[in-house]
């Protein structure tokens, strides 16, 4: 089966594990040149610093230019205009970096831009520049004269960066704070990033989170626009398109995978949010 190359964190790069880095765009264009489509197994925030270009990230499509930000979770499709965007740096780490050091496992997912149900992957921090590359600087300095002892420094560090960059996301993306403020939807978000595969239907969501389906539909609706039948299929569809343009399972492997009845089932689904038939899409409306 043909994969979307995957990127693994370089942990032995300062002599002894550190999981946390920041890397130029100038040095990641080589990887670009061999894989432009890839997924990363960490978390990337990757800072635009000269140029303007495309940056996508899974479905979504951005242009991005100086003062720009853009953010990525492991496991999502990315590739980016190596030729447009000049310059920049990606502050990168492991999850495992900053919950050995904090007691909540959902700390990343409290997160307004590292969350399943995130508005955008673009921000800007053009207001907020200055501060950002002092904290890059410091960053960069704590890296340089890396010791064992130091990474609590190097978390802090991280934690400001991330608490400020969110602080700025939420200024942008959700003006009057009302917004993603029900935690049944937020859950349910979550729950369904993780089951969709398996489960497409509205009660298994609502039991686990001992609410009625009507109730279910009516957060969700209200949190995210629209109801809880088009979220599970809409994360359905994109699934399934990623691994028609990015795999060579059959149309029945797939089906199977996303827990279709059938194959004749995913195909009229498929048809019905696309206009095309799988194969179609496979052959005339992918990426090479």
């Amino acid at each position: 089966m043909k994969a979307v190359p995957q990127y693994d964190f370089y942990k032995m790069k300062y002599g002894e594990e550190l999981l946390i880095d920041i890397v130029l765009l100038d040095d990641i264009k080589k990887y670009m040149e061999v894989h432009p489509v890839h997924t990363l197994s960490y978390f990337d925030i990757t800072f635009i610093e000269d140029g303007e270009g495309a940056f996508s990230v899974d479905d979504k499509h951005y242009m991005v230019g100086r003062g720009d930000v853009v953010f990525s979770m492991p496991g999502e499709i990315r590739t980016w205009d190596k030729d447009r965007i000049k310059s920049g740096y990606a502050l990168i780490f492991e999850e495992e970096f900053l919950l050995s050091f904090f007691n909540d496992p959902q700390f990343l997912l409290h997160l307004s831009f590292f969350n399943p149900w995130r508005i955008s992957a673009k921000v800007s921090v053009s207001d907020i520049q200055t501060r950002v590359h002092e904290l890059i600087r410091s960053i960069l300095s704590e890296i340089r004269d890396y010791q064992a002892k130091d990474k609590h420094i190097l978390r802090a560090l991280l934690y400001e960066m991330l608490m400020l960059l969110h602080r700025e996301y939420k200024k942008q993306t959700i003006p009057d704070g009302k917004n993603n403020s029900n935690r049944h939807a937020h859950t349910f978000m979550t729950l369904v990033n993780k089951d969709f595969r398996d489960h497409h239907d509205i009660k298994y969501y609502a039991d686990k989170l001992c609410i009625t389906p009507n109730h279910l539909n009516e957060v969700v609706k209200k949190t995210v626009g629209i109801n809880v039948k088009l979220y599970i299929q809409n994360k359905l569809l994109l699934e399934a398109k990623k691994l028609l343009s990015y795999t060579s399972l059959s149309v029945s492997e797939i089906s199977e995978r996303l827990s279709f009845d059938n194959p004749s089932y995913f195909i009229r689904f498929f048809k019905s949010r696309t206009g095309f038939t799988p194969l179609y899409y496979r052959n005339n409306m992918t990426n090479p």
